[in-house]
Formats: structure tokens, C-alpha cells, sequence
């Protein structure tokens, strides 16, 4: 069993910054694709950014693209996602996954097989 812990979320005024940290449990983290997802109160969940097992390859919805910046760093198990220019419409609960399969990718919750709990980034105007 895999847990996900993410940190990092709190409240921030339009235009600032935060930085997500997600820490995978396990000695597999670097072998398997992760990715970032948030969920607004009466939305449903959707992608934000996703990152293969090296790092070099990395997806991002258009929303956050040239905003946002997800990294990872494999000998910590642990994943980022650098946020700035933060706007009221990124508030939501973020979370953070590991993909069901080696070495993949997928930038759909289906293609996802572990979560973590959330942590919630609010943004005021």
C-alpha cells in the first residue's frame, strides 16, 4: 500500500505564490508517473500537471500552463508543484497521485491508483 501525504496549501492573495509538496511512502516512487488534481467546492475533480518517473517529461492543463511548475525529486520521494500568479478561480482542495502503471503517465483520475488526502489552497482577490 502506497500513501500520499501532500503540504504545503493554505491561503494566499491573488497573484501570490505557494508551493505543494506530496511525499510518497515505499521504495517504488521513482519508477511510476505522478501527478497534481484539484477539486473545487460543487466541481468535479480535474487535472492540473503530471510528471513521468525522471522528471523530463511533464503535462499541464491549460489553465495553470506558464503558472504553475510540478517537479520531483526522486531520492526524497517527494513531488512539487510550484504555483504563482495565483488567481481566486485556482482555489480548491489540491491533490496529489501515483499512476497505476510503471513507468506511465496519464492526465485522467482513471489512470491514477493512489491518492493522498488533499490539502487546500485558497486564494482571495
Amino acid at each position: 500500500q502506497v500513501q500520499l501525504v501532500e503540504s504545503g496549501g493554505g491561503l494566499v492573495q491573488a497573484g501570490g505564490s505557494l508551493r505543494l509538496s506530496c511525499t510518497a511512502s515505499g521504495r517504488t516512487f521513482n519508477i511510476y508517473g505522478m501527478g497534481w488534481f484539484r477539486q473545487a467546492p460543487g466541481k468535479e475533480r480535474e487535472f492540473v500537471a503530471s510528471i513521468n518517473w525522471s522528471g523530463d517529461t511533464t503535462f499541464y492543463a491549460d489553465s495553470v500552463k506558464g503558472r504553475f511548475t510540478i517537479s520531483r525529486d526522486n531520492a526524497k520521494n517527494t513531488m512539487f508543484l510550484q504555483m504563482s500568479s495565483l488567481k481566486p478561480e485556482d482555489t480548491a482542495v489540491y491533490y496529489c497521485a501515483r499512476v497505476r502503471g510503471l513507468y506511465s503517465t496519464s492526465t485522467t483520475t482513471s489512470g491514477y491508483e493512489y491518492w493522498g488526502q488533499g490539502t487546500q489552497v485558497t486564494v482571495s482577490s
